[in-house]
């Protein structure tokens, strides 16, 4: 595609580990306001747990970005115990 503009993110997945969504994930929300702000149509992730450790809290950080025009790319680091 041209004209992508491709934002990462992450984040320490021990930092407030038992707080609620829109604190534990304060800073992804951030991110998608800041791609919808800046014209970014693709947040990149490293780990599908970065957008949650639940499933409710994977469904939420999609609907997050459902209807934004963000899309998701997930890129797995290849030497993981899942991904051999």
């Amino acid at each position: 595609m041209a004209n992508e503009k491709i934002m990462t993110y992450t984040r320490d997945r021990e930092v407030n580990k038992t707080a609620p969504y829109a604190t534990k994930f304060a800073a992804f929300i951030q991110a998608v306001n800041d791609a919808k702000a800046t014209g970014c149509n693709i947040i990149l992730i490293m780990e599908p747990w970065v957008i949650g450790d639940t499933y409710e809290e994977m469904t939420e950080s999609l609907a997050l970005l459902s209807g934004s025009g963000i899309g998701l790319q997930v890129v797995t680091a290849p030497k993981t115990p899942w991904n051999n």
